[in-house]
């Protein structure tokens, strides 16, 4: 029953119970509310009961009390997000099949008990790859003998007889002999595929993206003798004659016959050359030799990869040791790549060997890198054998052998605007792209789930900041090459996971052709190296990428022209001027030479030709010392006398 009103609540003694000597006191220090942090509630209970955000948030330890609430709230999220899951997920690989995969390893086990047996089985995988390896590509680069000629020179797919430009000096007075003088050589196999990267000028026409064979057999006379302008490549040249075959390479003898004029344009085993109607000082033709003059050896390049991939995948499904899997396949990638599959451009085998070692051992401190950081992690206890076989091995084929795969296929040799303008080449761009953030977005989750993240980001922040720093250089450019690339995308196959197999054999692959191929290229470089103009118009940062702003005069009857450029820009360096005519330098003048010519302009007879009625192609360029800068477009003086201005671009 409800206790009856009172009026007299001022007089009402509350029954507390007193407080005796054996209860503490401690609650009745404070009357305050007091908010328990989370340590001191998993003190006192096993589960604590999670406070209210507000009230979290209304503690007198807050520290940023002035971030907004909803910024806190985010930012607390993203932090819980990056921090992954607790407790992280353990990722390894599991493998399908266990038994029969693992088969290989208790094989092992019964063959080769101790550490002793297994290591004299290695010693001898390693012999039996190396001399037979070794075997194959002595006899294909040192075998064969044309008689008559001698031993045939290896020639890669780009040589030619004569350097771009003002490459052989005045008068090409460096390249000689032009006449009387043989080469018996032996071309690789897929030579059609060589083409020029950087613009390279015949007569008028501007070449790129294609092959560079000038010249070919008269097509008005069937059977005619094919002659080439010699800056053609010799290769192209001697598939285009029917010499050799792109399919397998051969061997041949070519011959230097001097000055020729009218260069014809045709078309023949999958060839179209480009045609030249003027006079060059030097061209040449092939020998016909017949079936038991020459003896060459064929293309050997894939026989010797055969040898490679069996020893790699034999060593690959008997071992579990990170290190020697790692290692071996780096090595014996690097030599296959540096001496058979897609050698540097050097003038014979023991200056590819040499360049070989001059780059492994920088490449080899690199891949210790790639071994401690992203190798261990993704490869310690790894017992799928047959799966690590495919997906790791595999790709890091592919990836080495990329002058087979990818080079082919995507039309994007260098990011430069160039390229990019290329048929296809935006798409390939958009495509690679799209599976690179596809790939980049699925690795991030593993990483997340591992509780790897914060360690991550902070790897590829420090990445970002220095490619920033990089960028930002004045008078240089970024240049990011394949090897590059695998640098930066390595530590994210640093866990154990199927894709991050493929990944990081794919990386290594190309890490290797990229290195073996073309070295250690500079990830900056110079507008010189690159051939850049500035786009104002004021000559850039490199002296020679503005070329002269020439006027020219024809002078009585046709005899002479006089070209006028102004004064020379001294101030940037600039102390000459050359000119080409018809692709070869036959003038230059400097600045000390003043009692031969005035240093505003030059006047120059027509030159005196066998074949009268012929154009002449000039350009122009500025020389700082023994060096010419970007030349010129081409100016025209046509066989009636009549000048063709150059080009403004």
């Amino acid at each position: 029953m409800r206790p009856p009103y009172r009026d007299d609540e001022e007089s009402y003694i509350a029954d507390i119970p007193a407080l005796t000597d054996d209860e503490s006191d401690a609650r009745s220090e404070s009357r305050d509310l007091h908010i328990r942090t989370a340590s001191e509630a998993s003190e006192t209970t096993p589960n604590p009961p999670l406070l209210p955000v507000w009230l979290r948030e209304s503690a007198a330890s807050f520290k940023f009390r002035w971030v907004p609430l909803p910024v806190r709230k985010a930012s607390r999220a993203v932090a819980t997000w990056v921090k992954g899951p607790v407790p992280p997920r353990v990722l390894r690989i599991d493998p399908y099949f266990p038994k029969i995969q693992q088969a290989p390893l208790r094989l092992l086990d019964h063959v080769a008990p101790s550490r002793k047996h297994r290591f004299i089985l290695l010693i001898a995988l390693y012999a039996a790859w190396f001399l037979t390896w070794s075997l194959m590509v002595k006899h294909h680069s040192t075998s064969g003998y044309i008689k008559g000629y001698g031993r045939p020179k290896n020639l890669w797919c780009g040589a030619s007889f004569w350097n771009q430009d003002s490459g052989c000096g005045l008068n090409g007075n460096q390249c000689r002999p032009f006449s009387s003088a043989h080469l018996a050589f032996r071309c690789p196999a897929d030579c059609m595929a060589t083409m020029l990267y950087e613009e390279r000028i015949v007569g008028n026409l501007s070449l790129r993206y294609e092959g560079l064979v000038v010249g070919g057999p008269n097509p008005e006379e069937p059977g005619s003798l094919p002659v080439y302008r010699a800056d053609s490549f010799i290769c192209q040249a001697a598939i285009h004659a029917g010499v050799i075959t792109d399919a397998t390479g051969g061997c041949g003898v070519a011959s230097l016959i001097g000055s020729h004029h009218n260069f014809e344009s045709t078309k023949a085993h999958g060839i179209e050359s480009t045609s030249f109607p003027a006079t060059f000082p030097r061209s040449f033709t092939f020998q016909t030799l017949g079936s038991s003059q020459a003896k060459c050896p064929t293309d050997s390049r894939w026989p010797t990869f055969a040898v490679t991939a069996v020893a790699l995948v034999i060593l690959s499904i008997f071992t579990i040791s990170p290190a020697v899997f790692f290692f071996s396949t780096f090595v014996i990638l690097f030599f296959h790549v540096g001496l058979v599959s897609d050698p540097p451009n050097t003038a014979n085998f023991n200056e590819a060997l040499s360049k070989l070692f001059e780059r492994l051992l920088p490449a080899a401190f690199v891949s210790f890198i790639f071994y401690r950081t992203s190798a261990v992690p993704l490869l310690t206890g790894i017992t799928a054998q047959i799966e690590k076989t495919v997906l790791y091995l595999g790709f890091a084929f592919i990836g080495a052998l990329n002058n087979y795969t990818f080079a082919p296929l995507i039309p994007i040799g260098r990011l430069t605007p160039h390229d990019l303008a290329q048929p296809g080449a935006k798409l390939a761009l958009g495509i690679i792209i799209s599976i690179v953030l596809l790939i980049i977005i699925t690795q991030i989750h593993f990483i997340r789930v591992s509780g790897n993240m914060p360690k991550y980001l902070a790897i590829y922040a420090t990445f970002g900041l220095a490619l920033i720093i990089l960028l930002v250089l004045p008078g240089l450019r970024l240049r990011i090459h394949h090897y590059i690339l695998a640098m930066i995308f390595m530590p994210g196959t640093g866990f154990q996971t199927r894709p991050s197999l493929i990944y990081q054999g794919l990386l290594l692959g190309l890490f290797v052709n990229g290195i073996a191929r073309w070295g250690f290229d500079s990830i900056i470089q110079t507008p010189a190296a690159l051939g850049e103009s500035n786009g104002n118009g004021g000559g850039g940062s490199w002296w020679g990428a503005k070329s002269p702003n020439v006027t020219a005069v024809v002078g009585a009857d046709a005899s002479n022209i006089t070209f006028n450029w102004g004064s020379l820009p001294t101030d940037t360096g600039v102390d000459g001027v050359s000119i080409l005519i018809n692709d070869v330098e036959r003038w230059r003048g400097y600045t000390d030479e003043e009692l031969y010519w005035e240093q505003d302009h030059v006047t120059l007879d027509r030159r005196e030709r066998d074949y009268p009625g012929e154009p002449e192609f000039f350009r122009f360029a500025w020389l700082n010392g023994n060096s010419a800068g970007k030349y010129s477009r081409v100016g025209v003086w046509d066989e009636k006398g009549v000048w063709h201005d150059v080009p403004a671009k």
